[in-house]
């Protein structure tokens, strides 16, 4: 990745202690660039930011209908959840729905981030399970998608059904063909594309409210349900949820691993990517604030954005040592 700027800078006392550089897109419901930072060309994996584009078959298909998906379903299937009981539970319900178990997911299974949810694992003496796991929505959803195409059972491989049209969802909206994948962390493939083609496609979901196509309309489904249940698309202590919650349901934010972040902006029609290169979640949160502050659509002094941008860094007495913050070329 070339040309990188700062993007988050790590205070202690008077020194920057810290920098973070980066790439940023937004873009508008034509898939224009608005403003950038950094090389908007450069290839990423956008990683669990794209999981409402891996969704868009599991409704274009008809499978969502077939199964009769709730908005909450929905929602999981765009998910990186805690592994909480608010989590685990709708999955589970979901794989029954389907007539399926925890052994035809092939997601792994993962420690819950939600402390309570792994303290009732230890305490009863048993291990994490794959519904446990953050992406265990979005296999639910890949397994409904798969039993609605009766395809085989190992559907995170490249050539399989489920793949290839998440594939081709993947390539339309972010306009562009991806140049390569890799395989995730719940083995799933994920699709690289440009900082800009992935703006490109969170514009164009900002938008599809406006649009009567099937995969606008789906599209427009998923952006709702990720802002209706921020709860579900991550958890308590998230990002996600947190900054979802302080913007009342306006705009749907997701997270991927290794610093990426995007936002869905309904009212403005406008798509937000940002990647941090050297992967620094604090970082990609502090980024996404300052953006979604900068078009007015996250109150700066909200205490929820506090968390994230200018946030105080504080030791383990409590005392206020520092500050992460945007830099200078963040601010609008």
């Amino acid at each position: 990745m070339v040309n990188p700027v700062p993007m988050a800078e790590i205070w202690r006392g008077s020194l920057l202690e810290s920098l973070h550089l980066g790439h940023a897109v937004i873009c508008d419901e034509a898939g224009q660039i608005v403003r950038s930072w950094g090389d908007p060309e450069a290839v990423i994996y956008p990683r669990s930011s794209a999981k409402m584009i891996q969704a868009l078959p599991l409704i274009t298909s008809g499978a969502a209908a077939k199964y009769g998906l709730t908005s909450e379903q929905l929602a999981l299937a765009c998910a990186s959840h805690n592994g909480a009981h608010i989590h685990t539970d709708r999955v589970n319900s979901w794989l029954a729905q389907l007539g399926l178990s925890d052994s035809d997911f092939r997601c792994g299974s993962q420690e819950p981030a939600d402390l309570p949810a792994r303290d009732e694992l230890i305490k009863t003496d048993n291990s994490p399970c794959q519904v446990h796991n953050n992406c265990s929505g979005k296999h639910a959803g890949f397994l409904t998608l798969n039993q609605h195409l009766g395809a085989g059972s190992e559907y995170v491989e490249i050539d399989h059904p489920v793949q290839q049209a998440c594939l081709t969802a993947f390539e339309e909206v972010t306009g562009m063909a991806s140049p390569t994948y890799g395989i995730d962390g719940c083995s799933a493939p994920n699709f690289a594309t440009t900082v800009r083609g992935l703006a490109r496609a969170m514009g164009w979901f900002a938008s599809a409210h406006e649009r009567s196509d099937r995969s606008s309309e789906a599209a427009a489904a998923l952006t709702s349900a990720m802002a209706s249940h921020p709860d579900l698309v991550a958890g308590e202590t998230r990002a996600c949820t947190n900054l979802m919650r302080a913007m009342g349901g306006k705009v749907a934010i997701k997270t991927g691993a290794e610093a990426v972040f995007v936002a869905i902006i309904p009212e403005k029609k406008l798509g937000v990517a940002v990647k941090i290169v050297d992967g620094a979640t604090r970082a990609s949160e502090c980024a996404i604030a300052s953006i979604l502050v900068g078009l007015g659509v996250l109150e700066a002094d909200h205490p929820e954005t506090r968390k994230y941008m200018n946030a105080p860094l504080l030791n383990r007495r409590g005392i206020d040592c520092g500050a992460v913050r945007p830099s200078a070329e963040m601010l609008f």
